[in-house]
């Protein structure tokens, strides 16, 4: 049986579950994401896997998942991060950022976390069913790209950046 994602109202309220597939454009859905920075305040992102069937292939979040039935956001992140990025519990403290809604082809809130943690790329160990390849960004470096390169990026990635500055 497939996992059941969490329905809200505009309020966050649980009203539903749904498979993923049966999703209707107005219907909102949770979703919770890590803003992953290491002592220099270089930001990890992850690219897409090229499989994906939203955004493949895109820069985002190091780590995102949509909230499924039975969990919270802070559950789904922390098991999120240990799939995408092979980072156990014992490995992680996220702490709570903002949540920000976002209504347009896709329909969700978004629950922040933020950590910090200085691991090289060869330290961390990708899901490459979700995970194409994974890279530090210097602050400056990010807002290079995204001015130079903003289709190479989630569309929201600017976004999501001066919330986080």
């Amino acid at each position: 049986m497939k996992p059941k994602i969490i329905i809200v109202d505009e309020n966050n309220n649980v009203i539903g579950h749904k498979e993923r597939e049966t999703l209707k454009q107005e219907e909102i859905y949770r979703v919770s994401a890590l803003w992953l920075t290491n002592s220099k305040g270089d930001i990890l992102l992850a690219r897409r896997a090229l499989t994906k069937s939203h955004d493949p292939g895109k820069w985002g979040p190091a780590v995102a998942g949509t909230v499924e039935e039975g969990e919270t956001y802070y559950s789904n992140i922390v098991k999120e991060t240990a799939e995408e990025l092979g980072l156990g519990l014992k490995d992680i403290k996220p702490e709570k950022g903002p949540m920000i809604r976002i209504s347009d082809r896709h329909n969700y809130f978004a629950q922040w976390y933020t950590l910090t943690i200085d691991k090289s790329i060869s330290q961390f160990k990708i899901q490459k069913g979700e995970v194409e390849e994974i890279k530090w960004f210097s602050k400056k470096e990010l807002v290079e790209q995204l001015d130079k390169k903003p289709e190479e990026f989630l569309k929201r990635m600017k976004r999501y950046f001066e919330a986080f500055k």
